[in-house]
């Protein structure tokens, strides 16, 4: 009777090792985020003070409108990197839906804007798909199938393109206020990526399949033996972060409106960046998609108030560049010291 109480015990104890690691590291992240708060509080402040030009109306619009697009993007990327993946190929899954969307309106004079977001957000949807199969069903590890899809998507971009450039005179008004207008005086842009940033949030925290994301993000092995269904959420990961690509390349092609072949490159070198940089862990299992949109408001923040400050521009990568490395760092630095507690709470209690 003994051996299958042990054996109980011994079942028992990993997933309840397993949630308190996830607690204790949950919490050192939101504290993470609150930082981001005060830095981009102490940014905001030390840049008026030098230029009170930069907290004035026009300037929040541009900046509330360059973060939406990252911003979105970003979204989907959390869905994945949780998941212990990265997706490479917004930028051109982003350039790709734009070009589609201008062509729509350009070659079908009439056709209803409602119908063009939806077939915009199809399309990246559709994108997703391809890298979520290669990955889940091809074994392919993301990072090499996404580099592969960036460069075959922007290599048809450009084939199809032909050097053909699409303007705002080719789009009816109707889709180019979606870039413009605003609602009591907020511009619809940040709007939509907040409403998105709120559900994706809800979603990963409430639901079940945002939650297994988070179990295979932090063990791939212990979630298949827990039965979960590891290689479809990581294609429905993917799937969501081309869906919201596609929706970010509708956003790109309001908000800009001449769009060509070159739309959305480096974006997802930008989207990495203020993924990490807002606490989601590359390795996985932990972040959210708030501190991931508070990371793209950052660094879209710092570009701003370098451009303000007349600063070399080349000092925003360098910039971008240093904090990426350091919240990798201090990522590594927290899974560390959370395991060393844990660690030492065992022997304590075993003790």
């Amino acid at each position: 009777m003994s051996v299958p109480n042990a054996t109980a015990a011994s079942t028992v104890a990993p997933p309840s090792t397993g949630r308190e690691r996830r607690n204790v590291l949950d919490t050192l992240l939101r504290v993470r985020e609150l930082s981001l708060v005060g830095v981009l509080a102490i940014l905001v402040i030390g840049t008026t003070l030098y230029n009170d030009r930069f907290l004035n109306s026009q300037n929040l619009r541009d900046i509330s409108l360059n973060v939406a697009i990252v911003a979105m993007l970003a979204v989907g990327q959390t869905v994945v990197v949780v998941s212990r993946n990265i997706d490479l190929s917004v930028g051109s899954i982003l350039g790709f839906t734009a070009l589609a969307v201008g062509t729509l309106f350009s070659d079908h004079p009439g056709i209803s804007i409602p119908l063009v977001i939806v077939l915009g957000i199809a399309i990246g949807a559709g994108f997703g798909a391809i890298n979520g199969a290669l990955v889940s069903l091809g074994r392919v590890p993301s990072l090499v199938v996404t580099i592969g899809t960036l460069y075959i998507i922007r290599g048809a971009d450009f084939q199809w393109a032909k050097g053909r450039q699409i303007n705002a005179a080719d789009m009816p008004d109707g889709f180019l206020s979606i870039g413009s207008s605003s609602i009591l005086g907020i511009p619809i842009l940040p709007l939509v990526t907040v409403v998105v940033m709120l559900i994706a949030g809800y979603a990963m925290r409430s639901y079940r399949s945002g939650r297994e994301l988070y179990a295979i993000g932090s063990n791939p092995e212990a979630a298949t033996l827990a039965g979960i269904r590891v290689g479809r959420r990581v294609f429905w990961a993917f799937v969501a972060s081309g869906a919201l690509a596609g929706l970010a390349g509708v956003l790109y092609a309001a908000r800009f409106g001449t769009i060509d072949a070159a739309a959305g490159t480096g974006f997802e070198l930008q989207v990495v960046a203020a993924v990490v940089v807002g606490g989601v862990a590359i390795f996985g299992g932990s972040g959210s998609v708030y501190g991931a949109v508070l990371g793209a408001l950052l660094l879209g923040t710092i570009a701003s108030a370098l451009t303000i400050l007349k600063i070399d521009p080349f000092w925003n990568q360098a910039i971008n560049g240093a904090l990426l490395l350091g919240a990798i760092a201090a990522d590594r630095l927290l899974s560390l010291r959370v395991e060393h507690a844990l660690r030492r709470r065992s022997v304590r209690r075993a003790g």
